[in-house]
């Protein structure tokens, strides 16, 4: 298991890296070896995101799935958590 502040810095870490590789693909969109960096990541991202979700609670308002609470306020804000 990771801890929280591990794995907001591996998203951290993984949305630069998709942002930079997006740049690229902004002009070379027929890159294949950019495209398959681009989708490994996203999908690296994809699951610590669902493993932060998992373990701490609503990353972003998107990741609230309750029907019947909004749980996205009872996490600490990034500013509020500890070093």
């Amino acid at each position: 298991m990771t801890d929280r502040k591990s794995l907001l810095k591996q998203i951290h870490v993984q949305d630069f890296a998709i942002q930079e590789v997006a740049l690229f693909l902004d002009t070379h969109p027929r890159n294949e070896k950019a495209l398959a960096y681009y989708q490994s990541y996203r999908a690296m991202r994809q699951k610590a995101v669902d493993e932060y979700e998992k373990l701490y609670g609503p990353l972003t308002i998107f990741g609230n799935e309750s029907r019947s609470e909004w749980k996205w306020t009872e996490s600490p804000w990034p500013w509020e958590m500890e070093d």
